[in-house]
């Protein structure tokens, strides 16, 4: 019975903490895009059970699905030499036939698993319509060092009139990794230059790239959660060689959001449920690449109060803390500096000059006990002194009755009551008996 109540309230948890994302995402569109390989894993059909999900909840979704392994057993199957050159492929004649037969195959394949209704499944009473068609124009590659693509081609434009129509109509657009000429002539394209060029034109508010791996790998091996553009950028040319299809992603997703995408997720095929993990939980479970950084440090506004009062009324209960009511809160926001995630306030300080006195006191300093021991209260205390410095402040000081031990080994020294200004000595709770530290900036 126990074990129930603690599975129950863990859901019940996780599902109060998703309904932020459920009420922001509604009405956004995603574009999602994956290799041919992922109709082989077992957790195909509960990707696609997700995608109805999201579709479910007003999510405006466009798959772009790849062919390669199918294309690839085809070919082989005719006793067709695969040509590559560069990582693209050289679609000769006998190759695009197998081009279509294989795009063809995936995309009945999708359709046929969007369409599933049957009591006791995931979709059970769900009726999706998937449209797909000649969403994407595109051009042949041509002869390039030498080298004749014959009709591997480039995306050229997308129809986003046709693709938002059906959006806003409720259904799901599958696009395959084909595109046609004006002159009637069909390309293979890249699954990747589809998904970017079809996020950038849509103004997508989020591409998401199942890759085969769980992010893009940093030093040790541990998986970069977050990576700007420019970050993003740098770890493609350093000397740590990515693997081809993690760099291809990464590549892409630097270039989508340099064209105005918002966020481009990079996330594990593998994972049953990962896209469901990666957009409904704060951290996901993958790499995040932004155009602009994904959690900043920066004064408080009123906006802030009700974010700060979840950080600090755990600990004012505990006893760390004094105990601040909300309207001492929201008259004293603007010496507050938080820390925020995605839209939520996971760390908070505040700052009290002296002006006079070239002091001031560090007060109220919290971090979300997610967020604990990764280095974001050593940020938020760095931010703090920056600011302090800016002001002229010479001296810091923090009264503390259980954290004496982090702020010593900071570089706070013991003092006494006499040695702050005079306004706060008459503040001081002698009943608490705060420890009093302070450090020369």
């Amino acid at each position: 019975m126990d074990k129930n109540k603690t599975e129950l309230g863990a859901f019940v948890e996780w599902f109060r903490a998703s309904s932020p994302y459920i009420k922001k995402f509604r009405g956004k569109t995603f574009v999602i895009a994956f290799g041919g390989e992922m109709l082989a894993d077992a957790q195909f059909a509960a990707l696609v059970h997700d995608v109805a999900l999201l579709n479910s909840l007003g999510v405006r979704v466009v798959l772009v699905h790849g062919a390669r392994p199918q294309i690839e057993a085809r070919l082989r199957a005719r006793g067709v030499e695969m040509q590559y050159v560069n990582g693209l492929r050289v679609t000769d004649d006998a190759a695009l036939e197998c081009v279509k037969e294989a795009a063809g195959v995936v995309r009945v394949e999708i359709e046929a698993l969007l369409s599933v209704g049957l009591a006791n499944t995931p979709m059970a009473g769900a009726s999706i319509r998937v449209a797909s068609g000649n969403f994407v124009t595109a051009q042949p590659l041509g002869v390039r060092d030498g080298v004749d693509y014959c009709h591997t081609g480039e995306v050229r434009r997308i129809d986003i009139e046709g693709i938002r129509d059906n959006l806003d109509d409720g259904a799901v657009v599958v696009l395959p990794p084909i595109g046609y000429s004006p002159t009637g002539e069909v390309f293979n394209l890249s699954a990747e230059d589809v998904a970017s060029a079809s996020a950038v034109q849509l103004g997508a508010d989020k591409l998401i790239v199942l890759i085969d791996g769980a992010g893009v790998p940093g030093p040790r091996r541990r998986l970069l959660r977050e990576l700007t553009v420019t970050e993003a950028e740098q770890t493609l040319s350093g000397k740590r060689r990515l693997p081809d299809d993690i760099a291809r992603a990464l590549a892409s997703a630097a270039r989508a959001c340099q064209q105005g995408v918002h966020r481009v997720h990079l996330i594990n095929r593998h994972i049953d449920g990962g896209l469901l993990l990666e957009l409904f939980t704060r951290d996901g479970i993958g790499t995040l690449v932004t155009a602009q950084s994904f959690e900043g440090t920066r004064p408080a506004t009123i906006d802030d109060v009700q974010g700060i009062l979840g950080l600090i009324e755990p600990l004012e209960q505990e006893g760390v803390l004094v105990r601040r009511s909300r309207e001492l809160l929201e008259m004293e926001i603007d010496q507050f500096t938080v820390v925020e995630r995605d839209g939520t306030c996971i760390g908070c300080a505040a700052l009290y000059p002296y002006v006079e006195e070239h002091v001031a006191e560090l007060a109220c300093l919290a971090v979300h006990p997610h967020y604990r021991k990764e280095g974001r209260g050593d940020a938020l205390l760095e931010y703090i002194e920056r600011r302090a410095r800016q002001l002229g402040i010479k001296r810091l000081f923090v009264l503390t009755t259980r954290t004496a031990h982090w702020f010593r080994e900071r570089g706070f020294k013991p003092s006494e009551l006499g040695e702050l200004p005079v306004r706060r000595q008459g503040l001081y709770n002698y009943q608490r008996r705060s420890k009093i530290f302070v450090k020369d900036l």
